[in-house]
C-alpha cells in the first residue's frame, strides 16, 4: 500500500486492549501524557473484548472514515444454550435452551451458511447513537429502541475448536459494522438453540495486526516520549 505522509505529532498507535477497560479508557490514558493532541479511533471494542484498537493521533484523525471501513478479524469463544441481555457473559441470563446434538463434521458447514452479505440488526447494548445518546444508555434504563437493519458481509468463518457440544471457538473476518455478539446469537438460533459470547479478541483491522500492538494496560505508565516511539505512519 502507498504510504501516506502526515505531519509531526500525527500517526497511528496500535493498542492491544485488555479485557475490562473501555475503548475510551485507552484514549483517556493517552490524553494526559499527550496533552493537546487530537485523538480518535477506528472502532470500539466491548469492555469484555480484547485485542486491536487503532488509535489515530493529530492530523491522522482526518482519516478516521477510511480506517472505519476496514475489515476486521475476530477470534470468538461462545456458549450455546444460554442467551443474555447484552449478548455476552457479562449480561443477565434471559433464556436457556437445550443444545441439540451436532456432528463435528456438520459444524463447519453450519458456520459457512453465514458467509456472504446479509442484514443484521445492531444490538441494543452498543455504542451506536440514537438521538445523540448511545444505545446502551437506553438499554440500561430498560428502554427499547428500534434499530434499522444494516448490510454486513461475513467474508470467512472457521471452527477453531469445540469443547463437547456447547462451547465453540471460531475465527471470522467480517466487514465494518458487523457485531459478533449478534452473529453468535444468530448462529445459536440457526441451531434451534441460543448462544452468548464468552471471549472476543480482535486480531486485525485491515492490514494492521494485534501482534504489532503495544500492551494497553501499560499506557497508564508511559511517558509521551515512550508513546511516540510506538506511533506509526499510516500506510
Amino acid at each position: 500500500m502507498m504510504t501516506i505522509q502526515v505531519e509531526q505529532n500525527s500517526g497511528l498507535l496500535l493498542v492491544n486492549k485488555p479485557s475490562g477497560p473501555t475503548t475510551y479508557d485507552l484514549i483517556r490514558w493517552l490524553k494526559k501524557p499527550l496533552n493537546g493532541i487530537k485523538m480518535g479511533h477506528a472502532g470500539t471494542l466491548d469492555p469484555l473484548a480484547t485485542g486491536l484498537v487503532v488509535v489515530l493521533l493529530g492530523k491522522t484523525t482526518k482519516m478516521q472514515s477510511i480506517f472505519m471501513k476496514f475489515d476486521k478479524l475476530y477470534r470468538c469463544k461462545f456458549k450455546l444454550g444460554v442467551q443474555t441481555d447484552t449478548g455476552d457473559i457479562t449480561g443477565q441470563v434471559v433464556k436457556t435452551m437445550r443444545v441439540p446434538a451436532i456432528e463435528k463434521t456438520h459444524r463447519q458447514a453450519i458456520l459457512e451458511s453465514f458467509l456472504g452479505e446479509q442484514m443484521q440488526i445492531p444490538p441494543l447494548y452498543s455504542a451506536l447513537k440514537h438521538k445523540g445518546m448511545p444505545l446502551y444508555k437506553y438499554a440500561r434504563k430498560g428502554q427499547h429502541v428500534e434499530r434499522p437493519e444494516r448490510k454486513i458481509h461475513v467474508r470467512s468463518v472457521e471452527l477453531v475448536s469445540s469443547n463437547g457440544s456447547d462451547e465453540w471457538i471460531i475465527r471470522t473476518l467480517v466487514s465494518s459494522g458487523t457485531y459478533i455478539r449478534t452473529l453468535v446469537e444468530d448462529i445459536g438460533q440457526r441451531l434451534d438453540s441460543c448462544a452468548t459470547v464468552l471471549e472476543l479478541d480482535r486480531e486485525s483491522v485491515g492490514a494492521y495486526r494485534v501482534q504489532d500492538a503495544v500492551d494497553g494496560i501499560l499506557l497508564k505508565s508511559y511517558s509521551a516520549t515512550h508513546i511516540w516511539s510506538y506511533v506509526k505512519t499510516p500506510s
